[in-house]
């Protein structure tokens, strides 16, 4: 394809370039996804007007990225990232330039960038595709190839293998030889990037369609050894009965098995099991046991989510589900055990653990999980859900100012006559009276808690 449809409010915004005496061009991802037929959600442009010249052009102007020649501009209600073409001067500590230089060349600008499918730049006057690497022909290949040679650009920005693993995962691609050898030469360059940029290229990873082709080439890499060795310590980690797989490819094959419109979820799976590499023993009889892994499993993430700054939104909700992805559901639970479930791992929470529990359960052995084996369980929720609502002491027909009101005092054994009332509660909810609750109480701290003063 030598040329790509253009929007026409795309057309009108470089019209007015043009009509200005300079050149606007759309470059990197948006033409690459174009070529491969893939829905644009995003656009980048690179020009030869300066950030001044832009500021004169329209008046409407966020100075989002100034440092490195990019504005924001606000045109007919969108907006519209723009970069001056430049070349980049010596890279600090393998992560950004030290200073970019203006130029007029297209070309030039182009050439500095990554790998080759993101060097191709489209006129928006007439869709007209400009490709100075054989980006195209990379993308009909396939494969991800590092412009010019790839040490230099991975000493330059050392992410960049990151991102060739991401771009893997996501394009279904394969990494070119060289490019492949030189991430395996310099991955230790990863450990001077920061948190925030490979949590953004992780969770992107992670909504890839099958994240474990990235995941297994950073693996192959030593990439991942680099950025998260407690992931790669599960290699070779041999697991007992129905495993077929070690620790770290069952995580993978979990992350693989989670929704991919639920990257946190998916976070949780790959995270899941990282405790079993040092929770391995064996028993008198020979047998492989993992006490406790799920507790060592979220003391690892927990290391892993803060040294890759995540939120701790982030952070909370895949550290719960790590550490109740344990649970072995019968139909011999009791109404009570079902209500302590619900209380445990929060209403908010259960569709996600489920949808981690069966993708744990698929990655053990490549076995599909019957729809059945977790609809009666998902019922008996849904139905305490509807009659009972007692899911925290909130629920509690009294609180702690009734308790002071009958001579309880306040403080840590007020705590403990609370937490006995609200699992009586969750035995029998028909407890749930002030008069009752009352009584329970007087009764256990008389006869109980004075055993402790």
């Amino acid at each position: 394809m030598n040329t790509i449809p253009i929007d026409r409010t795309i057309r009108d915004f470089a019209r007015i370039f043009k009509n200005n005496g300079h050149a606007l061009y759309i470059v990197g991802g948006a033409v690459r996804d174009a070529l491969l037929g893939r829905p644009l959600t995003d656009y980048d442009f690179s020009t030869d007007a300066t950030p001044r010249e832009m500021k004169a052009m329209f008046r409407s102007v966020i100075p989002t990225g100034i440092a490195h020649g990019t504005l924001t501009i606000l045109f007919e209600g969108e907006m519209f990232e723009v970069t001056t073409f430049r070349t980049d001067g010596d890279y600090i500590r393998h992560r950004k330039p030290s200073q970019v230089l203006y130029i007029t060349d297209l070309k030039e600008d182009l050439k500095r960038r990554d790998f080759t499918i993101n060097a191709l730049a489209v006129d928006p006057d007439d869709g007209a595709v400009y490709d100075y690497v054989e980006g195209k022909q990379d993308l009909h290949r396939r494969i991800i190839r590092s412009i010019g040679d790839p040490h230099v650009r991975f000493h330059e920005d050392a992410l960049r293998m990151l991102r060739a693993c991401r771009f893997a995962s996501t394009l279904s691609f394969t990494v070119e030889e060289r490019t492949l050898e030189a991430m395996r030469e310099m991955h230790h360059l990863l450990s001077h990037v920061s948190g925030e940029r490979v949590h953004i290229e992780l969770f992107k990873i992670l909504s890839s369609p099958v994240p474990s082709v990235a995941l297994f080439l950073m693996h192959r890499t030593g990439i991942l050894e680099t950025l998260f060795p407690e992931i790669a310590a599960g290699s070779g980690i041999q697991q007992r009965e129905l495993h077929i797989h070690d620790v770290m490819k069952h995580n993978f094959y979990a992350c693989d098995a989670a929704p991919q419109s639920e990257p946190l979820v998916r976070l949780a799976a790959l995270l899941h099991d990282v405790g079993k590499t040092y929770t391995r023993t064996v028993d008198e009889s020979g047998q492989l046991i993992f006490h406790n892994h799920e507790k060592e499993s979220v003391k690892i993430a927990q290391r892993i989510l803060r040294r890759i700054k995540c939120s701790n939104e982030e952070t909370e909700t895949v550290l719960h589900l790590v550490g109740h992805h344990m649970f072995h559901y019968t139909s011999e639970w009791s109404d009570a055990a079902v209500r302590r479930f619900i209380h445990a791992v929060g209403e908010r929470h259960i569709d996600q653990l489920f949808s981690l529990r069966i993708a744990d359960i698929r990655a053990t052995n490549a076995a599909q999980v019957p729809p059945e084996t977790f609809q009666e369980f998902r019922e008996r929720i849904d139905e305490q859900l509807r009659d009972a609502r007692l899911l925290s002491l909130k629920d509690l027909e009294i609180n702690g100012n009734d308790l002071a009101q009958i001579g309880i005092p306040r403080g840590p054994q007020m705590g403990k006559v609370l937490k006995e009332l609200f699992e009586t509660v969750l035995d029998d909810p028909s407890q749930n009276t002030r008069h009752q609750l009352l009584e329970i109480a007087k009764n256990f701290w008389e006869k109980r808690m004075n055993l402790f003063l």
